[in-house]
């Protein structure tokens, strides 16, 4: 049996469809095609092309002619069934290369035959079954020219490298292939999951800007509407009585309402809209002693006492502390049945305590007309502050709201 040492230069590979291969350290595993792709069709053409050309200008008996083209036939489906099969193709490559030339057909080389094979069993993640095959084809065409006589100092020299480094480049351009690819997929991988941790990110921005437009809405109109109920009752049993003094105040109250709300309606829509210009700051608690004047004058004396130093406060926890007290007047209001409120504010170096007391019914589950909304509101703001918040029945009766606000710096 003679191995001819002609060379013949691997068809070049180009990307194609991703495969799944054992994801290493530095790349991320790619979808498995188990279909020949078109890439592999050009290979297995090309592969017939060098065979044939070699058995056809080598000459010979016709017989000889005809098997070196049923050889040249069968290596070229070799890289098709590689890409389902890559170990029993590349077992496959070995026999036929082994067979070809114990017929001692036309020479046509090492690389024309098995390196489209090699390729694609590489690209699969064969790496190491492509390599063992290379190396073992490559051992016994030394070791048959060897026993046939040829020039050992060129055949395990000169002709050995040239043929080993055709082969491990050929290997090496398949496993590069295989890399670049599961890379590309790693990156879309990540650029989808980027993409989709910005759409989640913008549904919770969202979310967290419609739960603040319903608790600011819920604590503007909410109150109002307090104040609205009560002393248009009030104006009631005024007219009823003939007391025209008494019901003008009523409805005094009642507009002084109205307009406050219409007011910071008015602001929390132009925060929607966008709107260009100055707007009005949020309430805080500077804004307390006007707010319990409208709900003394709503019916609800208010005792306010505010203590420390509550100027320097930051304005979202001053906003908080007004909201808390402003939902928990329109509480004692609505539900109560008090006779009289009391609220304290007192700011010190771990934060900001709001207490509001009223001498009404107490704590009740399930007030007439109630459905919780602006405990929890309430509940909601102070938490998003690292805050937390206390309801419950008062000692000595009534229903006490104590809520804690940390300040920047401080822990809650």
């Amino acid at each position: 049996m003679r191995i001819a040492s002609r060379r013949t230069p691997p068809a070049a590979g180009a990307a194609h469809r991703r495969q799944r291969h054992r994801p290493g350290p530095h790349y991320a595993a790619a979808v498995q095609v188990t279909r020949p792709t078109r890439l592999d069709a050009l290979l297995a053409v090309a592969t017939f092309c060098l065979v044939a050309a070699a058995v056809t200008t080598h000459g010979g008996r016709p017989a000889q002619v005809a098997a070196g083209g049923l050889f040249a036939l069968g290596f070229a489906a070799l890289p098709l069934l590689a890409r389902a099969r890559p170990a029993p193709a590349l077992l496959a490559a070995a026999l036929c290369i082994v067979g070809y030339y114990t017929l001692d057909l036309a020479p046509i080389g090492l690389a024309a035959p098995v390196a489209a094979t090699l390729y694609v069993a590489a690209d699969h993640g064969r790496v190491w079954w492509a390599g063992l095959t290379a190396a073992a084809l490559l051992a016994v065409s030394v070791a048959a020219r060897l026993v046939e006589g040829d020039d050992a100092a060129y055949v395990v020299g000169l002709d050995l490298g040239a043929q080993a480094a055709l082969l491990l480049a050929v290997i090496a351009l398949g496993d590069a292939t295989r890399s670049r690819r599961s890379v590309r997929a790693e990156m879309a991988r990540r650029a989808a999951a980027a993409a989709e941790d910005r759409r989640r990110e913008a549904a919770r921005q969202v979310e967290a800007e419609r739960l603040h437009i319903a608790r600011e809405m819920h604590d503007t109109l909410g109150h109002a509407i307090a104040v609205v109920t009560l002393q248009a009752a009030v104006a009631q049993e005024a007219l009823d009585d003939r007391l025209p003094d008494r019901a003008r105040a009523a409805l005094d109250a009642i507009r002084s309402a109205g307009d406050g709300a219409m007011a910071e309606l008015r602001a929390t829509l132009g925060s929607l809209r966008a709107v260009s210009g100055v707007r009005a700051p949020a309430p805080g608690v500077d804004r307390l002693p006007s707010l319990a004047d409208r709900v003394s004058d709503g019916g609800l004396p208010v005792d306010l006492h505010v203590e420390g130093g509550v100027d320097a406060l930051p304005a979202v926890v001053g906003t908080t502390a007004y909201r808390v007290v402003q939902e928990s007047l329109t509480n004692a209001l609505r539900h109560a049945g008090a006779t009289r409120a009391r609220v304290t504010v007192r700011a010190t170096g771990a934060g900001l305590a709001v207490e509001i007391v009223d001498d009404g019914r107490g704590a009740n589950p399930a007030p007439a007309g109630g459905d919780g909304q602006g405990l929890r509101g309430m509940a909601e703001r102070v938490a998003l502050l690292g805050g937390h918040v206390e309801f419950g029945d008062a000692d000595g009766g009534g229903f006490r709201v104590y809520a804690h606000l940390p300040l920047p710096g401080e822990r809650a």
